[in-house]
């Protein structure tokens, strides 16, 4: 496995560092603080919103000085909300790494979300809202995991209502982050050429003043799994969309460490990003019924959700539903051979071995899970996992947990 290095400070903020002879340096701060931690409906979409308004001025920055430190030396700075984290990162030169750690440090711990920049990007979120609510292929997302996740806070949409948006105001956004925005509920990451030592220093300089600042953590499977069981069957939106679109899946809530690799594997085989997937050469391949047809696993840290996704003509819904059902059936009734599994092994293992060459998607999973799991499997720890897989798993899975009468199925029309 890689060395890494890590570094806890007196106020609880976690550093981890993967040393790399580059250039360039990925970094950044990966906080506990997702759309599952917004406190109440009053609350939907605050997560989000909060991470726009970061950018928006600090202590000591206007909002265009936070957006041009790094930018004007060929830097880039982003951020995303997700479910169970909000992830602050930049890229620059390693010349300028200091300055990336100085401003990242800043924005997180000292921004003033200033009311009238509340009220503009208040306009801002809502547009990008509506812009979801144009793309049936996107909102079907956010209505099949909230459908899935019978209205817990898990499955909310990540940018919230535009009558909640509405609503927040800088006391919003400031005890939204007073409760969550505190170094033991984070992590600053590194992939880079850095001296570590030097780093943990300055971090503990920056952040001296938040020794005492404590956030209450999230308790770990608070999530309760009946409510999606009841969830099973059939919801059609008449949305008056030219194509129908389709997402169909279930949750694991029990033993998921038992099914998470067999599912990894399974979701790969039937819809991965492989145009030989099995619903890909089903649906388009043999019978160019569909443009887009696709699975997802999703891990939270007390559920999988697995789903697929496809768009068609409204003539060919019965029959893509048909086949799509037929697919997951072929699984259900004969165990794979040695051969195929052997191939959907390689297969998998070779996309994850090209994709952690991305190294700012590879530096930002390993900021996710140090976050919520505190410890880290690298790809050869992960292909092992993978190789413990057998057939025998597999046609277990597909016959307890991803049964008929456990899918939920949501169509578009």
């Amino acid at each position: 496995m890689s060395q890494y290095n890590t570094h806890t400070l007196s106020n609880g903020l976690r550093i981890i560092h993967l040393a790399e002879e580059s250039e360039v340096v990925y970094c950044g701060y990966a906080m506990r603080a997702g759309t599952r931690d917004e406190a109440d409906k009053k609350e939907h979409g605050l997560a989000h919103f909060c991470e726009h308004m970061t950018f928006k001025g600090t202590q000591k920055r206007s909002s265009l000085q936070v957006i041009n430190t790094l930018e004007k030396i060929g830097g880039e700075l982003n951020a995303f909300t997700a479910k169970e984290e909000t992830v602050y990162y930049a890229a620059v030169l390693r010349q300028f790494f200091n300055r990336a750690v100085d401003l990242l440090t800043d924005i997180v711990f000292h921004s003033e979300y200033p009311q009238g920049a509340v009220e503009r990007e208040i306009e801002v979120v809502c547009d990008e809202i509506e812009s979801y609510n144009d793309s049936p292929a996107e909102l079907i997302y956010d209505e099949f995991e909230n459908a899935l996740f019978h209205n817990n806070s898990l499955g909310h949409s990540i940018l919230g209502t535009p009558d909640c948006v509405r609503s927040f105001t800088t006391a919003d956004c400031r005890r939204f982050t007073k409760r969550l925005y505190t170094p033991n509920n984070a992590v600053f990451y590194v992939i880079g050429n850095i001296d570590f030592n030097k780093l943990v220093k300055r971090l503990e300089s920056l952040l001296s003043c938040s020794s005492a600042e404590k956030a209450l953590l999230r308790k770990v499977s608070q999530y309760d799994a009946s409510s999606s069981r009841e969830r099973a069957g059939n919801e059609v939106m008449d949305l008056n969309t030219h194509q129908n679109h389709v997402m169909l899946g279930t949750t694991i809530t029990d033993d998921i460490e038992r099914w998470r690799m067999p599912l990894f594997l399974v979701n790969n085989i039937l819809g991965g990003p492989g145009m030989n997937s099995r619903l890909n050469v089903s649906l388009r391949e043999k019978r160019g019924l569909v443009y887009t047809v696709e699975s997802i696993m999703t891990a939270y840290t007390d559920a999988l959700v697995w789903s697929t996704y496809f768009g068609c003509d409204r003539a060919d819904l019965k029959r893509c539903l048909r086949l799509t059902m037929s697919e997951l059936h072929k699984l259900r009734k004969t165990q794979m051979s040695n051969a195929a599994l052997l191939a959907a092994k390689r297969q998998i293992k070779g996309q994850m071995a090209l994709a952690s060459q991305n190294r700012e998607s590879f530096a930002i999973d390993m900021a996710k899970q140090y976050l919520h799991y505190g410890k880290l499997k690298d790809n050869q720890e992960t292909f092992k996992r993978i190789d413990a897989v057998t057939s025998e798993d597999i046609h277990t899975l597909m016959n307890s947990m991803l049964t008929e009468d456990k899918l939920f199925t949501l169509i578009f029309k």
